[in-house]
């Protein structure tokens, strides 16, 4: 699966492809993601990608111009190493809500992926309308950018691609059942007089595997009971 990030802001991505598990999805070819200038496309004499909207208001607006051709630029080379859909994304606090569902449709999709990083008051709702861009939004807050946004739905998609973890880390973690993970242990087996359960040392699957159980549904309960009634 291929990403292109669109963004003003490439150095923030640094990091995040040469880190942990997304750096080492990246070596094993099974995604690659590549970051891309969105100044590198202005035609504007002094270089500016915004402006400010149309009817008044504070706040600057990304520009049609330079975000088209940056994704016109972005659905060629995707095309040209791939014959797969291209889908645009646009993290926005106004798009559908990010969880676990949606990361598994996107990892599971034969597509690549453009991921629009917007700016100060947003970008052109031409460009929406133009390219049929995808809304997103990682929660019911507001960022000074859409890098961080972004980042959050790189990692949540591609820890689900297969190989990228090994096999079995997916099978019991937080929503792949509508549960949150049960507590986790482990050395030393008491810390400041707390013992860890004594079923979990044991050795007795069975009966480890149905606390584990019960012990998610007791914390579900108590953290995300929305979760029980969607089961």
């Amino acid at each position: 699966m291929r990403f292109i990030v669109l963004t003003l802001f490439p150095n923030m991505f640094e990091a995040f492809v040469n880190t942990s598990i997304i750096k080492r999805t990246i070596e094993k070819d099974i995604c690659s993601i590549e970051v891309i200038d969105i100044r590198k496309f202005t035609k504007d004499k002094h270089n500016r990608v915004d402006f400010p909207p149309f009817g008044g208001g504070r706040g600057m607006i990304l520009s049609c111009q330079p975000l088209a051709a940056a994704i016109d630029f972005s659905i060629e080379k995707l095309k040209s190493k791939s014959k797969k859909d291209v889908d645009i994304i646009y993290l926005s606090p106004r798009g559908k809500v990010l969880n676990y569902n949606l990361c598994k449709d996107i990892a599971s999709s034969d597509k690549n992926y453009i991921l629009i990083c917007g700016h100060y008051e947003g970008i052109d709702e031409r460009i929406i309308e133009e390219y049929n861009v995808t809304e997103i939004s990682i929660g019911d807050y507001v960022l000074t950018g859409g890098e961080l946004a972004s980042q959050v739905l790189l990692d949540s998609v591609i820890r689900l691609l297969p190989g990228a973890l090994t096999e079995g880390s997916l099978d019991e973690e937080s929503h792949t059942n509508n549960l949150l993970e049960y507590p986790q242990y482990t050395k030393p087996v008491e810390f400041r007089g707390r013992k860890v359960p004594d079923i979990l040392l044991s050795g007795h699957h069975k009966k480890i595997s149905e606390y584990r159980k019960n012990e998610s549904i007791r914390i579900t309960k108590k953290y995300r009971p929305d979760f029980l009634n969607n089961k």
